[in-house]
């Protein structure tokens, strides 16, 4: 069986690398570091995409017990006020309203006050 080089399909294997590698601070850019990294950082943005959700999920719950706390009640039973009251806005709508429309958000404080009382 013939030998085969691999010069052309290594080098370009390896500008590959070295082009995602960008960025990257150190020997990691431009040395077999930068693989190892990369796989990382592959592992990293794999999870992270997920735990984003979870993030701005815990935001938007702090953002509404803050204005909440401002009203006068608590964020769960601002909550349970809301489910009571068959009112169906999600936390992300309702962060928003708290720090976009405090008047808006008021309204639904009282809708949940009234609902729960």
């Amino acid at each position: 069986m013939p030998r085969v080089k691999t010069g052309t399909v290594r080098r370009a294997r390896h500008k590959k690398i070295l082009k995602r590698a960008k960025g990257f601070s150190g020997r990691r850019k431009n040395v077999r570091n930068a693989t190892q990294t990369l796989l990382n950082a592959a592992d990293y943005s794999y999870r992270d995409r997920r735990d984003k959700k979870n993030d701005f999920r815990r935001l938007w719950i702090t953002r509404i017990n803050a204005a909440t706390r401002q009203e006068g009640l608590s964020y769960s039973s601002f909550m349970h006020g809301l489910r009571v009251a068959g009112v169906d806005i999600d936390r992300k709508a309702l962060a928003d309203l708290a720090v976009r429309e405090p008047e808006s958000f008021r309204k639904l404080v009282d809708v949940s006050r009234n609902a729960v009382s």
